[in-house]
């Protein structure tokens, strides 16, 4: 019998097949109920083929159609805004794992200024835990609301975080420049994202706005006491994958090797030695984080690169890695993942 039972809401989008694919590889997990409520009663085959054949016995359902009393940990893969709702109403039921931004703003004032509207479960936003894995298993065991960090945010701090608390940063200004694939726009219909808009495309979009800089800015001062930084996103012609090229005052090598010291015993996260450069290619479809650092002309500057996919270690891998580390399973149990090939 499986040790725990879960829940997947917005199983319809891509993080919730990429959750459920995952869920499939855990030897100590059991899916019992599926929502994706505009495509409820459809089977999974149909909204995901190839699902279907291991998930047999699911069907999607309306969240409100679900019980959880039976259940151990609640993933929701819902849109930004939706979720809260949602959550005040099961709080205290059930684990729960959050997809969505809603939980990842310590200052609600920040989230409605960000995300335009006014929070709506405050008091359960201060108990929630940003669960970026690596850096916070302590809290994350124990927490029963846990929001996962998003793609970009990830694929940066990632890199910095280390360098901020053993003070190798510089205090000097950053240059964030980072690139997604299309499916970090989600599986909604638009025309932007069509398929003629997208190929032989390349475009920066969010310049200075983009809802994730608070994110990256929170993360930033939790390890320290954070820097002055640029993040600029743009949209790749490419279906999943996120590379951050990072521009910083330093050392290449100090860098690299505060990073190999900060890493060395980190399953997922590979320090890639001098001359080689992290790429999309290589982390696709896994959990892993690649990081590469290299000296810029200027001998007192350094260009940090950093692959993730965003579909797995930006969404669904780390919302699994999270969830291994909430019930004291083997942080690797189902994310052994070898990486895609187109």
């Amino acid at each position: 019998m499986a040790a725990i039972k879960a829940v997947v809401f917005g199983a319809s989008g891509y993080t919730g097949a990429e959750l459920l694919r995952i869920l499939a590889l855990h030897s100590e997990v059991e899916v019992v109920a599926v929502s994706a409520d505009r495509r409820a009663g459809e089977s999974l085959d149909h909204v995901h083929p190839g699902l279907g054949a291991i998930y047999p016995h699911l069907r999607l359902e309306k969240m409100e159609d679900i019980a959880l009393d039976q259940a151990d940990v609640l993933f929701c893969a819902l849109p930004h805004g939706t979720t809260q709702e949602v959550v005040s109403a099961v709080a205290g039921q059930i684990r729960i794992i959050d997809l969505s931004a809603d939980f990842r703003l310590k200052n609600v004032d920040e989230y409605a200024q960000w995300y335009g509207a006014q929070h709506k479960a405050v008091d359960l936003q201060k108990h929630a835990v940003y669960g970026l894995s690596e850096w916070r298993r302590e809290d994350i065991k124990n927490t029963q609301l846990l929001a996962n960090p998003g793609c970009y945010p990830t694929s940066v701090l990632m890199p910095l975080i280390p360098l901020i608390k053993k003070n190798t940063l510089a205090p000097q200004h950053i240059v964030m420049d980072s690139k997604s694939g299309v499916s970090g726009a989600g599986r909604s219909l638009r025309d932007n994202l069509l398929f003629n808009e997208v190929n032989e495309n390349f475009l920066a979009y969010g310049i200075g706005a983009h809802r994730h800089i608070p994110e990256i800015d929170q993360g930033l001062r939790m390890a320290g006491e954070g820097c002055s930084f640029s993040f600029t996103p743009h949209l790749l012609p490419i279906g999943r994958g996120i590379l951050s090229t990072i521009h910083l005052q330093g050392s290449a090598d100090e860098i690299r090797s505060c990073l190999k010291q900060s890493y060395e015993h980190e399953p997922f996260v590979q320090i890639l030695q001098k001359g080689e450069t992290a790429m999309t290619g290589a982390v696709r479809g896994t959990n892993n984080v690649r990081i590469s650092v290299h000296e810029e002309r200027q001998k007192d500057r350094a260009v940090i690169v950093s692959a993730i996919d965003n579909l797995i270690k930006g969404a669904s891998g780390q919302a699994v890695q999270n969830m291994n580390i909430m019930f004291g399973f083997p942080e690797t149990t189902a994310l052994k993942l070898t990486p895609l090939r187109p």
